[in-house]
Formats: structure tokens, sequence, C-alpha cells
């Protein structure tokens, strides 16, 4: 009968002296046990197969790669890092995020899409076809930065491309997150960039741009997006949806979706409530961009001078048209100077027609 290893028989064997790599090759190790055993690294750079073989495989498993990988790697090395625990670990977080995507209704369908850089010219990203909320780690999909399919059972997104143009445009940009909120969608339908200087969250975290309308999978939507990506890390994508990106991590990416989300709805709030916004001072903006680069994120107002900073002319929530449209009349024209108008015309043509 194989043995069976617990977290409880690795812990015995450590404490014992015990190298860990000397379990039996036909042991049956449970899954709390491998976890430990990735973690422990198996004494600093071997780890078990997901075979419970015990063979040694990799560098420890919870850490990237300790060559760098690319496209051009040898298909078993990209294989194996595919599958390594590290791998899985960020194939859980796209999955994770993708949950909060779908919670939030931030996608409809099997809209929406991610992706991480794992690789100077490799990433791995979602599937086509899927819901976000229902991901599973084994849905990811490894691409190289021209889109072709490296690795993976289902296939990828079709709107892979957009993401690997961000990447290769911004290398700092390590994850990208693509979706639909539906207020942010309604300033991107609109071609309208929000408004800012009103709430500190939205000035640190994100600057945000529009890109033109393309189709959506297209090179022609990829590149218009990658364009702006230097100087601003959330893009409204015209008459479709949001992308972020990030220098940190996937979670990182999605937090500014919901950021640019939540700053679009309170806009539209703010909107109806028939006063003007009160808005950040020059100075006080100045500060929240000093916080803004002393963390490393793009904005194109650095440098500018003050009073070019709360540029809001495209929209301002609050101002309302306080006209009845529907009995809009014409510009320069008097109801009453019009009836005296006619009254005296129709007079002459009486008096005209009472000369004949």
């Amino acid at each position: 009968m194989n043995r069976i290893i617990s977290v409880r028989d690795v812990r015995e064997m450590i404490r014992n002296g015990q190298d860990v790599k000397s379990l039996p090759a036909d042991a049956i190790i449970t899954p709390s046990a491998r976890d430990l055993l990735f973690e422990l690294g198996n004494n600093g750079g071997a780890k078990t197969d997901g075979n419970n073989s015990g063979s040694v495989v990799g560098n420890g498993g919870h850490e990237p790669p300790a060559r760098a990988l690319t496209s051009k790697s040898p298909r078993s090395e990209l294989e194996a890092f595919f599958n390594s625990p590290y791998a899985h670990k960020l194939k859980e977080q796209i999955c994770d995020m993708g949950r909060r995507l779908w919670q939030r209704a931030y996608v409809d369908g099997n809209g929406g899409n991610m992706a991480i850089r794992v690789g100077e010219d490799i990433a791995i990203c979602t599937p086509t076809l899927v819901s976000k909320g229902w991901l599973k780690p084994e849905d990811m999909c490894l691409v190289d930065f021209e889109g072709n399919q490296l690795c993976g059972v289902k296939r990828r997104t079709s709107e892979i491309l957009m993401h690997l143009q961000i990447m290769k445009k911004q290398p700092q940009a390590v994850a990208t997150c693509h979706c639909h909120p539906p207020y942010a969608t309604g300033f991107a339908i609109a071609g309208i960039v929000p408004p800012t200087c009103m709430i500190p969250e939205y000035e640190v975290f994100v600057s945000v741009a529009i890109a033109p309308y393309r189709t959506p999978g297209t090179p022609e939507m990829g590149k218009l997006v990658a364009e702006l990506v230097d100087k601003h890390n959330a893009i409204l994508m015209a008459n479709h949806g949001v992308v972020t990106w990030s220098h940190n991590n996937i979670e990182e990416a999605y937090w500014r979706m919901e950021i640019v989300e939540a700053y679009c709805r309170n806009l539209l709030v703010t909107a109806q409530l028939g006063k003007a916004p009160n808005t950040f001072t020059p100075s006080q903006l100045q500060d929240l961009l000093k916080i803004k680069q002393s963390l490393g994120y793009v904005d194109p107002r650095y440098g500018m001078k003050e009073c070019e900073l709360c540029d809001n002319a495209e929209w301002r929530p609050g101002i309302t048209c306080t006209t009845n449209t529907s009995t809009q009349t014409a510009v320069g024209f008097d109801p009453d100077a019009e009836a005296a108008v006619k009254a005296i015309t129709n007079q002459i043509l009486a008096q005209m027609k009472s000369a004949e």
C-alpha cells in the first residue's frame, strides 16, 4: 500500500533532520503537504512534481524562474514554467480578479480579459469564451508578444493583442485588466474624459485618457490604446470599455478599474444635485501629484503650471441647462415684439385694402 504523506509527516521529518527529498517515489502526498513542500523549496531548490513522484524539478516552485524565459526558450522549459506552482499562483490571482469583476457587474457574458507579463516577451492571459466569474487556473493560456499561443488547453482571449501592445509600448506594465464597468463605459461611449480635481484617490492612483473606437481584437485598436500608456494607466476605449495597467501586479490593475468606475459614478450623482461641485485648488492638486509621482505612477500633468491643472472644459458635472427644450425658441426671438410687428403689419394691410 502506498504511504500517505501529510503535513504532520513533513514537519516530523524536518524536526528529525530528515531530507524531505527522500520521500518514497510512490508516496501519496496530500495537497496541504505538497503546499508545505513547495514553501520549503525542498531545502533550497527542489520540489516534488505534480505527480507526487518526488523527482526534482525547478527552483522551488513559488519563485520566478532563475533564468528569464522568452518565447524562444525550449518548449519543455515553457511548459515546466507554465505548470509550476509560481505560474499557478499567478493564474489563481487572475481567477480571483475575474470573480471580483463579475461580482461587481463590470463584465457581462464572456466579456473582459486580463494578462500578466511573465518574461521578456511572454504573458499568461485569460481564455476566450469563458465568463470571468467562473475562471479556473487550468483555463489560462501562455502567449508570446505576437499573440501566438505557447501553452494552455483553451484558446487565448481574442483581445490579447491590445494587452500585448500595452506591454510592448510600456515596459513597466506587468499586468493589464480590461472590462466593461457601466459608469466608466458610459463616459467612453459619450467620448468624455472624466473631469479632475474632485477626489484624492482618483488623482493619485489613475490617469485617464480616451482611445478612439476600432473593432475589438484588431491590431489597430491595440495600437491606439498603446499610444496613450506612457502617460496614462487607465484608458477609456470609445464605445467599448476600459483597460488599466499596473507596474506592480494584476490586483493593482483591478483596483484601478474600481477607482475609475466609482469616480464616474460619483460624478453622475454630483451632476444630479443641481449645484456646481467643489474642486481642489491648484496647490491642493499639486500636493496629490507629488504623492503620485513618488509612487512611480504615470501622469501627463507633472511639471504643468498650476493654472493648467484643473482644466475641465469638456464637461462639468452639476451645470445643467435651465431652458425647457420642448419650448426652446431661437436666439434673439421676442414673442411680444413679434406680436406687435404682426399687429402693425395687419393694420397696414387693412388700410391698404380700404384705400383700394
